[in-house]
């Protein structure tokens, strides 16, 4: 419903009068919301200077120059891959890549079988079809002539078909044990259950064109895109006069410009997805979206409330270099204290660690910390400090972002209607997404994260961490050898434990979290 003209008068009752100013970040009382830029506003807001009684003095122009280093986020996405969308409501598209290794429940041998069915989850078994090969890790096969085992030499199987009840592959073995070495096939051995399966290419026969297809279905998260605006209004009599400060129409705009940025680039990263309608007088009904921050698309997390080392700064360069995903470079946007943490690390005992300083194909001088898997760029994020995430840190894959745009940033001038004044002003209607699956956001405010990503831990014991701590899912990455675990679990592999509590039992990660 619209307000009738009562209550519009009462609305306006209700804001006149003074201006009341609030403060900024720093405390300073010097911002006068919702107020035009005419001279007795002015006079009303610094304490009743008379209009046309403006002292001049010289001002540092430098106070009002903007800075774009305060807004490392939106530069980033201003450098992204740029995409024309025409809704501002979107679904964004993630591929994932196909799975290179599935784990085996375990195979009894023996006897003269030159088939049987390979155990596997329910979800790894149709993934496995006909005429696929496959290398079984730790498993010795045998020489051609299928006489003599090949130490170091894996097993390799060959998938005949899909077994009708179980849904399980039906395999033969490639390079197996053989009774005879006239024999076609050899016999498929034990495989302990627990047993990492290679997935290889697929083998045809010499007439072969048809194989089963894979059908790839990208999944969609929706996305909203925001509208951001910023108008400044001008009297003429207020440009026209000489001011307690010789600043102009420009410099305040330059300012404004600059408020405008600092706030997007907080919505880049904290804002939360949603649309609801609003009553707009004269327009009716109208939708409101606001867009999903960059904080909240992670799907991997870093639990590191602890002081950072080099093994755990080579380590996230790990995970994040070699996974499934693959990007060409890494950046570090970090808050105060994790720049701080970073910084202290002792590197005496590690003369091959290289850190230059540098200027990067953003444009920013960055801090460059080489690492045998590649090198991580490291720039100050002065916006996760004002978000309370000084301690926290993003590590993105430069060409891994997407900008989204519905319509492009363009400023205009119109006339105050029924006024000596103009008014202009800046929009902008767009969203940043993250592409792949590299990403990892680092949390380090000793805080458990709700953001719903598979949250990763560096655990530098030797010992598992207390039953009471261990939670389902919980996933560690072992800096140093953890018998605790599993007298198999070496520093620089990731473990997930099945179960919480005293009943978990882990298991061994492979390729992405």
């Amino acid at each position: 419903m619209y307000k009738n003209e009562s209550q519009d008068n009462e609305s306006v009752k209700l804001v006149s009068g003074e201006p009341t100013m609030s403060e900024g970040t720093a405390g300073l009382k010097d911002i006068a919301a919702g107020q035009p830029a005419t001279v007795s506003g002015s006079a009303d807001a610094t304490g009743g200077i008379n209009a046309g009684n403006f002292i001049d003095t010289a001002v540092d122009d430098r106070l009002f120059r903007f800075n774009n280093e305060d807004t490392p986020l939106m530069n980033l996405m201003l450098k992204a891959k740029r995409v024309n969308v025409n809704s501002p409501e979107l679904d964004h598209y993630m591929i994932d890549e196909a799975k290179s290794v599935v784990v085996t429940n375990g195979v009894t041998g023996g006897g003269n079988r030159a088939a049987c069915l390979l155990p596997l989850s329910e979800s790894d078994a149709n993934a496995l079809r006909p005429y696929t090969t496959l290398l079984v890790k730790g498993v010795n096969g045998f020489d051609p002539s299928g006489q003599n085992e090949t130490p170091g030499k894996d097993l390799m199987l060959f998938v005949t078909g899909q077994d009708g009840s179980t849904g399980f592959p039906v395999v033969r073995a490639v390079n197996g044990r053989k009774t005879s070495p006239e024999d076609e096939y050899g016999i498929v051995p034990s495989i302990p259950s627990g047993t990492k399966i290679i997935i290889l290419a697929n083998s045809l026969y010499e007439t072969q064109k048809e194989v089963d297809p894979d059908l790839i279905l990208p999944q969609p998260t929706r996305i909203y895109l925001q509208k951001r605006g910023m108008n400044q209004v001008v009297s003429d009599y207020f440009e026209s006069q000489k001011k307690r400060m010789p600043f102009s129409q420009a410099v305040i705009a330059e300012q404004a410009i600059a408020n405008f940025k600092v706030r997007g680039n907080r919505t880049l990263w904290a804002g939360r997805a949603g649309k609801f309608k609003m009553q707009v007088p004269k327009m009716g009904m109208q939708y409101v979206y606001t867009t999903e921050g960059l904080r909240w698309q992670f799907h991997r997390e870093l639990e590191e409330p602890g002081n950072w080392t080099v093994d755990k700064i080579i380590g996230m360069a790990k995970m994040f270099f070699t996974g499934e995903d693959v990007p060409k470079s890494a950046i570090l946007l970090a808050g105060k204290n994790l720049l701080e943490a970073i910084q202290k690390i002792d590197y005496s005992k590690h003369p091959e660690i290289h850190i230059t300083t540098k200027v990067n194909t953003v444009g920013w001088t960055v801090t460059n910390f080489h690492t045998v898997f590649g090198d991580i760029e490291i720039k100050r994020e002065p916006t996760l400090d004002r978000l309370g995430w000084s301690n926290s840190g993003a590590l993105i894959g430069e060409n891994r972002l997407v900008h989204y745009v519905y319509s492009e940033e363009h400023s205009f001038a119109d006339r105050v209607e029924g006024e000596e004044a103009t008014r202009k002003g800046l929009l902008i209607w767009d969203a940043v997404a993250l592409k792949g699956t590299c990403h990892l956001w680092i949390n380090g405010e000793g805080r458990q994260s709700e953001s719903g990503a598979n949250i990763i831990k560096m655990w530098e014991q030797s010992t598992a961490p207390a039953e009471e701590d261990i939670k389902d899912g919980m996933t560690l990455y072992l800096t140093v050898d953890c018998p605790g675990i599993n007298p198999a679990a070496k520093a620089g592999q990731l473990w997930r434990a099945n179960g919480g509590g005293s009943s978990a039992t882990w298991s061994q990660l492979q390729g992405e979290v």
